[in-house]
Formats: C-alpha cells, structure tokens, sequence
C-alpha cells in the first residue's frame, strides 16, 4: 500500500502528516513507530491524521513517536492548521476538534495562532509545579537551563516519581531570561527524550512563571528551535483562559510511503 504523506515542523518539533479524510490509514502502533523511526523510517516527533469531523473543518488524530495515541500536541496543533491550511480547507481561521476537545486557529503569513484548553488546577509545590495543558507536564525553574541533564533527569521524573504510575508525565526545565521571556528544555514523554520544542510545554512554563512571578501576558519562549509567545487571561481563582500558542509552522516536504512487506 502506498501513502501519500507530507513533512512539517514547527520550532524544530517535527510531524508526518497524513491527509486521512477517507480514513483508509491502516493504524497501527508498529506501522507508525516504524514511520517515525529517524533510522529506518521518515523520522519525526509524531504522527497527525487529518480527518473529518462533523461540525468542524476537520479532526486532529495525534500519535506519539512511539506509535501509541497521545494526548494534545500544541506545535502539532499549529502544524495540522497549517496543514489543513494548505489543503484548502479553510482561509484564515479554522475550528477543529482533538482529543481534548475544540480549538481553533488562524494563520496570519508563516505565523500560526491556536487556541489552547483553558488551565483549570494547577498543582504548586516549593520545587516545581503541575498542570495539564491538553497533556501533563511537570515544570521546575533552574538558573541555567544549558547546563540541565534533561534526558536523564527528565525519565526519572517522568517514570520514578508519583506521575510514573499515572502514565507518566512531561518534564520541563525553565530559566528566567528577563520578565516575561524564558528559555525551555522539555523531556517528552511518547518520543522519550528531549524535542526541539514542545507546545504545550511552553504553554505550562508561561502559565507557572505567570503564577510565580505575577507576570502579565504574552510571555515569550525560547526553545532549542525557536522563538514561540503564549498569551492568556488569567481570573481572579488562579484559573487560565483564552489561551493561545503562536509561532511559526512550516512545510518541509511531502513524498510516498510504501507500507508493503519486504521479504
């Protein structure tokens, strides 16, 4: 069987995309771990199906590199509206639906706005804090984030602590550059070591440096790819909402896979 499939990244956090509007993509774990393989297949962070959905331009289905479905992606967020974009689904704003229910987006050039889930609890404790951002992550502050191990330490976290059995977690290591602009490393949890970037990681470092230093918004991110901004509203309760993750996201190529068994 051959696949059509197209490359794109955003920040430097990389996904195959998969036109799936027909829903003929033959899913399975070993099928997309072996895509997503930087050796033996495409290479990529994870794997995102585009599908219809009633009541929406389309459907985000996101797979982890290790080729179980995950939970939301916020620069696969930004690369499926881009990609959708791309296909002629929508002009400037689009509205769809993902595992942790309804965003939307618009593009504006090579800049990607999306709508992220409003933060409701965020867990606080003296060394780090908590929070789900459409997925877990664990976020502590360090004076010099170039210097973290954040591999090693990142997977005893993200296995060894009270999250490992909950399903784990993510893990990010943020440094204050200046008010309202950090620099951030992030331990993936589904691609098992550290990505370029991450989005809803960033996300979680702007809304815990915004509760810890009662920072106002947009705070600005630096990742190992790029440059992301994250703008919210924060209530009066600690609660977040109208959040949106903007950035860049890009097309890198397209090309066919063949699915077919080689003897």
């Amino acid at each position: 069987m051959k696949i059509t499939f197209f490359k794109y990244q955003g920040t430097g956090n990389d996904f195959v995309m998969i036109d799936d509007r027909d829903q003929s993509f033959p899913v399975s774990k070993e099928l997309i771990a072996s895509i997503c393989h930087r050796r033996f297949g495409v290479g990529s962070d994870g794997l995102i199906l585009l599908q219809n959905a009633e009541g929406y331009d389309f459907r985000m289905v996101y797979f982890n590199a290790d080729g179980g479905e995950g939970s939301m992606c916020g620069n696969g967020g930004r690369c499926v509206v881009r990609f959708a974009n791309d296909l002629g689904l929508f002009s400037d704003h689009t509205k769809f639906i993902a595992v942790d229910g309804e965003h939307e987006g618009t593009v504006s050039g090579d800049v990607i706005r999306l709508k992220m889930s409003g933060v409701k609890d965020v867990q606080r404790y003296e060394d780090y804090d908590f929070l789900n951002t459409g997925s877990p992550h664990y976020v502590t502050f360090v004076d010099q984030v170039d210097e973290v191990d954040v591999v090693n330490i990142g997977s005893e976290i993200r296995y060894g602590s009270i999250y490992g059995p909950q399903g784990g977690t993510n893990v990010n290591f943020a440094e204050i550059i200046e008010e309202n602009h950090l620099s951030v490393r992030t331990y993936e949890r589904g691609v098992e070591d550290e990505t370029f970037s991450c989005g809803t990681g960033v996300t979680a470092c702007a809304l815990s440096a915004s509760l810890r230093n009662d920072w106002q918004s947009p705070i600005t991110v630096e990742t190992i790819g790029g440059t992301l901004e994250v703008a919210f509203q924060q209530n009066a309760n600690g609660e977040f909402d109208d959040i949106t993750l903007i950035g860049p996201a890009v097309r890198v190529f397209e090309g066919v896979l063949d699915t077919t068994p080689t003897r």
